[in-house]
């Protein structure tokens, strides 16, 4: 029964390779992708992020992908134009944090707290009220001689021994 089964499937491939219909398949004459690379067991989860243009971060568990948020509150809340934006974003952040926290998922254990709202709001404040440098020249340098405040603690020392 297979013996049947491998011959009609053998005698369309035949027939389509004579009708011209893998001639000009994409890849023709490319080599194949990782031949000759060690076998890697999420070859497929890597190809996927990449050929998708996904961030590897949605690998990660849920406490550290909330952690890794966090460090970037600052960078994100940069660009937007009103406080309120700024606090909403960090409403919606907290929001999932106090969600982790409440049902926390098989992960590992990372602190995660929520962020503080008026810190944010603070730091964003003070980056925009800070004036932007738009001279295109440059001042060369100046070597400030330190002051006696300035000095490290193995100058005071020598200078007690010396």
């Amino acid at each position: 029964m297979t013996e049947a089964w491998e011959a009609s499937v053998e005698a369309k491939i035949q027939d389509a390779v004579q009708r011209g219909e893998f001639d000009d398949l994409p890849g023709m004459g490319k080599p194949i992708p990782g031949r000759g690379a060690p076998y890697d067991e999420a070859w497929w989860i890597k190809s996927f992020l990449e050929r998708e243009a996904l961030p590897s971060d949605l690998l990660l568990p849920t406490s550290l992908q909330l952690r890794r948020r966090i460090e970037q509150v600052p960078d994100e809340v940069r660009d937007l134009p009103t406080e309120q934006s700024v606090r909403d974003f960090v409403g919606q952040l907290n929001a999932q944090i106090v969600s982790w926290l409440r049902f926390p998922d098989d992960g590992p254990r990372v602190a995660v707290r929520p962020v503080n709202t008026e810190d944010v709001v603070r730091r964003w404040r003070a980056e925009r009220a800070r004036p932007e440098l738009t001279s295109t020249v440059t001042e060369p340098a100046t070597v400030v001689k330190p002051s006696r405040r300035h000095r490290t603690w193995w100058q005071l020392w020598r200078r007690r021994r010396g």
